[in-house]
């Protein structure tokens, strides 16, 4: 069920009826991420500029320049780190549309999901943004202790990603709280979900495209799991 949803998803990335949700998707990320770096460029330049002001009679020549790549790299690090709640924010404004392109497309006698609220959808993703800033934090904690390290990174963002996605999947035919109890009650499966778009999410470039592939697959998910509740016998 978990591979059969996250094969189709990927199918479906560059076909025709996904290319405008696409480009939106992808622009809309790819602009976030730019306005973050020069964001973040301009706060290590205004916090270290005046520490290294004070230090630069003292120091030798090489310093500015050591200082200057551990800065990079340093900013680079945080980047690949904020790509995980910039994607969370970027799928709470167009998961609708690539459910309705998948619903469309792949369960057309199914009766249409509802959309949810302009505002609604706004305020549970800057409310998961926040969610996924701290659990990387923690996973960044993490990294530092030997023996986790970057399965930190997946479990983190395995569990996070897997319930922001299908939660809004499931939302689009459920109640709020029918959704988080489906997703309680399949907590395994939407896990083990989670950690395929988290290893989606590990790859440079690609994970870019991490709310198309990521919203595709959980609405594809539901699908199999609301047809299995479905063919369950009613109990007595």
């Amino acid at each position: 069920m978990i591979f059969d949803a996250a094969r189709t998803a990927a199918l479906e990335l560059l076909s025709p009826p996904f290319r405008a949700v696409f480009v939106k998707t992808l622009g809309l990320t790819l602009l976030a991420l730019v306005a973050l770096w020069f964001g973040l460029t301009s706060l290590v330049e205004w916090l270290a500029l005046p520490w290294l002001q004070t230090l630069a009679p003292g120091l030798p020549s090489w310093a500015g320049w050591l200082g200057g790549i551990i800065a990079a790299i340093a900013l680079a690090f945080g980047m690949a780190l904020l790509v995980a709640p910039v994607t969370a924010v970027v799928a709470g404004l167009f998961l609708d549309d690539v459910a309705e392109v998948v619903e469309r497309t792949d369960y057309p006698g199914d009766p249409a999901g509802r959309a949810m609220p302009a505002l609604r959808s706004l305020v549970l993703a800057i409310k998961f943004f926040g969610v996924v800033i701290l659990g990387n934090i923690v996973a960044l904690l993490l990294l530092l202790v030997p023996g986790i390290n970057i399965a930190a990174f997946f479990v983190v963002n395995g569990y996070l990603l897997g319930r922001e996605f299908f939660e809004f999947a499931a939302m689009r035919f459920r109640p709020e709280d029918d959704a988080r109890a489906l997703r309680r009650h399949y907590a395994g499966t939407v896990f083990l979900s989670g950690l395929v778009i988290a290893a989606f999410l590990a790859v440079p470039l690609l994970n870019l495209l991490t709310p198309l592939f990521a919203a595709a697959m959980m609405v594809h998910l539901h699908k199999a799991i609301s047809a299995r509740e479905a063919a369950r016998p009613a109990r007595i």
